[in-house]
């Protein structure tokens, strides 16, 4: 029996990432301020589509916006691990990333009872510490590497990737990864940032972004007979209003189309059936 799973996903990053990028003028800290407000219009539309989520949830929003957190954790959506002060692991060194870990894993506990069982980095970006860092935490599934589209698979460990010399993988583990891809994410798609060093131009039409997720849902589905696909989200970027019409026509098109929709826990409870240790 084919099953065709779609995990919608957002990270509730507030102004978080700014301020890891040194971006606290009024301004930009504005911008990811207005995140708050749009979670709940998010929060409004998959009640009534009667869909649960995953909110990947810094410790940073957790603290400065506690009822907004709280409205995640009273709609019933599953609260994940996003880094305290969303600063890329791979920025940091295994000290400042544990403690940075723990102290984002103490205020999902006090927010929701429990520590997370999933984890995203911020930015997606990864050290060589983090994969031994989840499994020592108790986590049970990671969504931040692209090694996959549709189907999870074991996280490895132990890689090594030199200049000049054959890739060396290395050994699976037990945490499941959840893959992703910067083309299912809406940031590119839609956010202007003008930093010293570069321009994202974003600010794409909602519905063709919105029609290309779609297709790649169409694919997996005539692809594999059992797949999981992620929408990455974020509540200042798509809780825009003409994104929020797209996405909405969006959701009630893959519903048509025999979207199961789940969270990613409970995606990856399933997947750990399927893909061998």
């Amino acid at each position: 029996m084919s099953r065709h799973i779609v995990c919608l996903t957002f990270d509730f990053d507030t102004q978080s990432g700014f301020i890891a990028r040194g971006m606290t003028t009024p301004t930009p800290l504005s911008r990811g301020e207005f995140g708050a407000m749009a979670s709940r219009r998010i929060l409004d539309f998959l009640k009534s589509r009667r869909i649960k989520a995953t909110w990947f949830i810094p410790g940073f929003t957790i603290e400065s916006w506690p009822r907004d957190c709280e409205a995640v954790v009273d709609g019933g959506h599953e609260v994940a691990h996003h880094s305290w002060a969303h600063i890329p692991p791979a920025n940091q060194s295994r000290d400042e990333e544990e403690a940075d870990l723990v102290r984002a894993n103490d205020a999902i506990a006090r927010l929701t009872g429990r520590k997370a069982r999933g984890y995203r980095s911020p930015s997606w970006d990864l050290s060589e510490h983090t994969i031994d860092l989840l499994l020592q935490h108790g986590f049970k599934y990671d969504s931040s590497l692209m090694g996959s589209d549709y189907m999870p698979y074991r996280a490895r460990r132990g890689d090594i990737a030199k200049l000049g010399e054959p890739f060396r993988f290395g050994d699976p583990t037990a945490l499941i990864e959840m893959p992703i891809s910067w083309s299912l994410d809406d940031f590119p798609h839609f956010e202007f940032m003008r930093t010293t060093s570069a321009v994202l131009p974003g600010l794409q039409p909602a519905r063709a972004v919105m029609e290309s997720w779609l297709d790649e849902f169409l694919y997996m589905r005539k692809a594999v007979d059992w797949g999981v696909l992620t929408y990455t989200m974020h509540p200042y970027v798509i809780g825009r209003g003409y994104r929020m019409l797209a996405l909405e026509g969006l959701v009630d098109r893959l519903g048509n189309e025999g979207a199961v929709f789940m969270t990613m826990e409970d995606a990856a409870h399933e997947a750990e059936e399927k893909i061998p240790r």
